[in-house]
């Protein structure tokens, strides 16, 4: 660069003024706000103290104070036992709670050793197909003890379910001393890719039985944790994250009164799984908005009266779609805000990403800064002392009824389609996320959003990743595969095919018959979760394998 050329470079930028005068989401913003701004708000009933209804400003009095966020990492890859080895990681550098995900072919419920998953086993997640798994998973780790969240939403949360519990008591365990969470949102999975392995009504089915299951036998367990994360992963704005959330946070609702459970039963252990994104305010005021509508939709809506009913509990999971590729490492500074803003907004368990995960899946340096990166916010910045420090901020005020407006006249749209299932079959569900990414993606290529390091600050592409990459080891689906065939080939096949035909038979009754106790039992016997979910698709008309490619077992059939 030339003298002028710096020079005039050098005083361009000394010249720059903020040019955006409106919200990631596109939300106007005026320069400042005032009194005039929250004029309309009534303390008591618009915002109250913390941990009093409608819970604006969090759902415990003293927050942070009585107990510290749950410090999650996410972990899932290669087998049962590499998982459990990063998940030893994990805990000897300070997480307080276990995450562990499926690997694409879970997702599909599917095995290790399906034709078209070999090359899939424990890519993008841990590969389970039975029992052994979840031994080797959890070896040494006492689960009557610790928290666990299943990261997992489609039609293999119930198979996780039925292993766990058959874990449980294999080990001399009530499941009622569980403790921990499944996602269990079956509905968000018909955006993420999956939806001709997890139909919307089998999946709704799935997902009441495990409401169902655990409000009756494990009293400690969140039977639910409404993804609305993976929908804002998918280009969706502040709002709308919050009304489909909603949308089908509601039909489960409506689902487990219609199989004759009292809202209060069940309402108290469900859970909500939320995007930070990078917009530090308007993620702040997002989630402070959803403590207010899920309150008012629980009180006014279906009548709970039990205050837990009313309370909606979060995590968050910074923002993987706000992450770039190109100068990897500001991808820390990204996620330390995001985080900032969760803890900021009263979150209940955080996620932080890594800075290599538009790369790969986090190495073990990687992920040690994302644990540091809690640890420091935690200990050393302060911000746990006060409940809602940010609260009676006029434009954060304003900010929140903003959003809570937008978010409700969004969620009426979706109840005038008949409901998130009625939207979701008619595609207006998939219209709108189509149309939201494309927005979000034409505002970035057309600058009008700065992205440092995409289209703004750029340099030339780095040829390595500070800290290495993860890479899977050669053969490693193989190796997966050819240990799901030996378990079939030492098993008791006996007891497989009685176990599986009990779960048929089952499935084939009534939307009314549970579907968990059966698939207990088959996970007992070692069944595969390609099996269990073959006989229950089999049962509901469905094609046994959702690839098409397997036939169902010919003692299996009808």
């Amino acid at each position: 660069m030339g003298d002028s050329d710096l020079s005039r470079a050098l005083e361009q930028a000394y010249f720059e003024a903020a040019d955006r005068n409106e919200t990631w989401s596109g939300l106007p913003c005026r320069e400042f706000y005032g009194p005039e701004d929250v004029a309309g708000l009534d303390y008591g009933t618009t915002l109250a103290d913390p941990g009093a209804y409608p819970y604006t400003r969090g759902v415990h009095a003293n927050m942070y104070r009585g107990r510290l966020w749950t410090r999650r990492e996410v972990c899932g890859f290669g087998s049962g036992r590499d998982t459990n080895a990063r998940m030893r990681f994990q805990v000897a550098n300070g997480v307080s709670g276990l995450s562990v995900i499926d690997d694409n072919n879970g997702s599909l419920g599917i095995d290790a050793d399906h034709p078209l998953g070999v090359a899939a086993a424990g890519i993008q997640g841990v590969s389970v197909s039975s029992l052994a798994d979840f031994e080797a998973l959890f070896d040494g780790i006492p689960i009557e003890g610790v928290s666990v969240a299943f990261d997992i939403s489609g039609l293999d949360s119930i198979a996780w379910m039925a292993l766990y519990v058959a874990l449980a008591e294999r080990r001399g365990i009530d499941p009622a001393a569980l403790r921990g969470t499944v996602q269990n949102d079956t509905l968000h999975f018909q955006f993420c890719g999956y939806g001709d392995s997890c139909p919307v009504d089998l999946g709704l089915k799935a997902s009441v039985d495990i409401i169902e299951f655990c409000t009756r036998r494990m009293p400690r367990w969140y039977t639910g944790n409404v993804n609305m994360y993976d929908l804002r992963e998918q280009g969706l704005d502040a709002p709308q994250e919050l009304a489909f959330g909603f949308g089908n946070a509601l039909e489960y609702t409506e689902r487990a009164l219609a199989r004759g459970l009292g809202v209060d039963e069940f309402a108290p252990r469900r859970g909500f799984y939320c995007s930070c994104h990078i917009d530090f305010f308007e993620e702040i005021a997002k989630l402070r908005a959803a403590r207010r509508m899920w309150a008012r939709i629980m009180r006014e809506r279906f009548q709970a009266a039990d205050p837990r009913s009313w309370q909606f509990r979060f995590g968050v999971h910074t923002a993987g779609v706000s992450l770039t590729a190109p100068q990897p490492l500001n991808n820390a500074i990204r996620v330390a805000y995001e985080a900032l803003a969760g803890v900021l907004a009263g979150a209940q368990s955080i996620h932080c990403c890594s800075y290599d995960e538009p790369i790969g899946l986090p190495t073990e340096t990687s992920q040690q800064l994302a644990i540091r990166t809690q640890q420091v916010l935690a200990y050393e910045t302060g911000v746990t002392r006060v409940a809602d420090p940010l609260g009676g901020s006029y434009y954060l005020e304003a900010l929140t009824e903003q959003i809570e407006a937008e978010a409700t006249r969004r969620l009426d749209a979706i109840s005038a389609q008949g409901g998130m299932a009625a939207a979701i079959r008619s595609g207006w569900v998939q219209r709108e996320i189509d149309a939201a990414i494309a927005r979000r993606q034409q505002e970035i290529e057309r600058s009008e959003k700065v992205v440092v390091g995409v289209n703004a600050f750029r340099q030339p592409r780095e040829t390595e990743t500070p800290g290495g990459v993860h890479r899977p080891p050669s053969g490693q689906g193989d190796r997966l595969a050819e240990a799901v065939q030996r378990l079939r080939a030492s098993r008791d096949a006996g007891a497989v095919r009685r176990a599986l035909r009990a779960l048929r038979e089952c499935a084939g009754r009534s939307e009314q018959d549970n579907l968990l106790p059966p698939m207990v039992e088959a996970a007992r016997v070692y069944a595969t979760v390609g099996e269990m979910l073959g006989a229950v698709r089999q049962a509901h008309g469905l094609a046994y394998d959702p690839l098409g490619v397997l036939e169902a077992p010919r003692d299996l059939a009808a």
